[in-house]
């Protein structure tokens, strides 16, 4: 019984509390030891890679809650590109004006047709985003057998929103010709792992920036974690040091500068409790601590008459909480599911656009699933794990999908620490976070409400957990600390995980070119010393052979030449 269990006992009665813990005990052991023997367990590898059933259901479980976020998060931020509305859906003018409607009806919120038009454009990419999900998830446990889960990531969806089709279309591109290019990429990434090159790729990627990844990852996720949007607000932005402690009882609604008292958030310091919980839990080896602290702060913040609510007495605030109270709701793609258009594929828009995609995609998500498979202990003494072939090819066929239902390429997500910290070890945790995101389907009113300050301090922690791979670096060899150190500076400064992999590797290089030049200038002049040597060897051995013509001879031409 561990020590959470007896400071539990001592308030219920320690004979009561002994019977049930070991009336749960002997149920839990008995359940384990079914699966592990029953098809499912031998399939997944339990025994082989001592895990349990109920481990890995925690696993899943605090992988996906720590992940859930991205439904919301990526809807909002693909529906802020208008999606497949246009000025079509623009309401009818008044009499007063026009007959047909202007190009600026869809930036205007009184706008009732375009503003209904992205309402449901939005829906439909939560349902998107879940189902993209689910299905990269559960693909990667059965298939590649690994605790990974897959969402749409967070950076393709900002440049496809935000450069690509741009605000409400107002960029270069239609949301039906990007969502084009996003399956062209996939397809191309398809291919590249099939052929195998992504994997030795991953394996070019030297080892001090590898091991930095795990680190610079951290840092990152730490960072967002610490943030208003995903996190418990922490840090927000200031004009003079680009950053600075915020946790204001108020804020810039634009800006995110603050305009009330720093510290005084509400949410902030229930965010703080949370973490603390977490980390309390973590210190007594509390199996679940992460979903401990998310529960207990999202229970709370579901209160609406309080200073910490997540339904505030606001337009939004009480469109939220009528959502939330259907408990269960389930909404049809109607409009981004096959909005594919190749036919502007002759413009270098596009072409530029696929470049990036491919990029971003080859870098950063063959860094994280590497990433993760360090952390689960899975990679051998050769840079290799099992299932890794297949885990490249989920990746790329998840994003596949993803391009058909109408979200941004899907990726093997660094939550995916969660689990693995949790235990999870088998593709079990995977399929068991797709099952999580199918019920969402269902679920979204009650999934969708869990507040930012609720997730943020797993985020943090995840992060710290991630942190102690720096120990493997060697630091006294400044040829592996300096890329290592470079790779895990610029992954949370820049807000980019490329540029950190990038800039390791960069490094690298830059500081192995003395090496390799040197290397070749010795193999040279090693080479022209022998050549010489026998050069020497031979023309004495004419001269003591008095110039007869049957002794063997070199061009001094070729000589000279060496």
């Amino acid at each position: 019984m561990g020590v959470g269990g007896e400071v539990i006992c001592s308030k219920m009665g320690i004979g009561l509390c002994r019977k049930l813990s070991t009336s749960w005990t002997k149920m839990e052991k008995t359940l384990n030891d079914g699966v592990s023997k029953s098809f499912v367990g031998k399939y997944f590898k339990l025994e082989a890679r001592k895990s349990c059933f109920t481990r890995e259901l925690r696993a899943g479980t605090a992988t996906f809650l720590t992940m859930a976020y991205i439904i919301t998060v990526n809807a909002t931020i693909l529906s802020d590109s208008g999606g497949t509305c246009s000025i079509a859906d623009c309401s009818a003018p008044t009499m007063n004006q026009t007959s047909t409607p202007t190009p600026d009806c869809m930036f205007k919120q009184s706008n009732v047709g375009y503003q209904n038009c992205l309402a449901k454009t939005k829906s439909d990419l939560i349902v998107a985003t879940a189902l993209s999900s689910m299905i990269g998830s559960f693909a990667m446990g059965v298939l590649a057998n690994l605790p990974l889960g897959l969402a749409p990531g967070m950076g393709p969806n900002a440049y496809l929103a935000y450069n690509l089709v741009g605000f409400h279309g107002s960029g270069p591109l239609s949301y039906q010709t990007a969502m084009a290019v996003v399956l062209v990429e996939g397809c191309v990434f398809l291919a590249v792992a099939a052929f195998g090159l992504r994997v030795k790729l991953a394996q070019m990627i030297p080892r001090p920036v590898r091991i930095a990844c795990a680190a610079g990852i951290g840092l990152f996720i730490a960072f967002v974690g610490l943030q208003l949007h995903q996190g418990v607000g922490l840090i927000g932005p200031d004009p003079s040091t680009l950053v600075t402690i915020t946790a204001c009882d108020s804020i810039d609604p634009v800006t995110g500068a603050c305009t009330g008292g720093k510290m005084r958030s509400p949410t902030f310091w229930l965010g703080s409790v949370g973490f603390l919980i977490t980390s309390y839990g973590l210190m007594k080896d509390i199996k679940g601590s992460m979903i401990y602290g998310i529960l207990f702060v999202t229970l709370i913040s579901w209160s609406r008459d309080t200073s910490v609510t997540f339904f505030p007495h606001t337009t939004l605030g009480d469109a939220n909480y009528n959502y939330f109270k259907k408990v269960v709701d389930f909404h049809k793609i109607e409009s981004t599911a096959g909005a594919i258009n190749f036919t502007n594929f002759n413009r270098t828009d596009v072409w530029l656009a696929l470049a990036t995609l491919l990029y971003v995609d080859v870098l950063a998500t063959t860094g994280t699933l590497f990433t993760m498979a360090e952390i689960g202990g899975f990679v051998n003494d050769q840079g290799n794990f099992e299932g890794e072939y297949v885990a490249y090819m989920v990746d790329a066929g998840s994003t596949i999908v993803g391009s058909a239902l109408g979200v941004t390429t899907t990726a093997t997500y660094v939550e995916s620490s969660v689990g693995i910290r949790e235990g999870g070890r088998t593709g079990l945790t995977g399929v068991i976070v797709g099952l999580y995101f199918f019920l969402s389907l269902f679920f979204t009113p009650l999934l969708t409400s869990v507040p930012p300050w609720a997730v943020g301090p797993s985020l943090v922690m995840v992060g710290v957990m991630m942190m102690k791979v720096v120990k493997d670096i060697n630091w006294e060899d400044m040829k592996e600390a300096v890329p290592a150190f470079v790779t895990i500076l610029l992954m949370p400064l820049t807000y980019s995980i490329s540029n950190g992999i990038i800039g390791g590797i960069g490094l690298y290089v830059a500081l192995s070119l003395y090496d390799w030049i040197l290397g070749l200038v010795r193999r040279f002049l090693k080479l022209r010393k022998t050549f010489v040597k026998e050069h020497n060897q031979v023309s004495a051995a004419s001269g003591g052979g008095g110039g007869g013509g049957s002794g063997s001879s070199v061009d001094p031409s070729i000589v000279e030449v060496v």
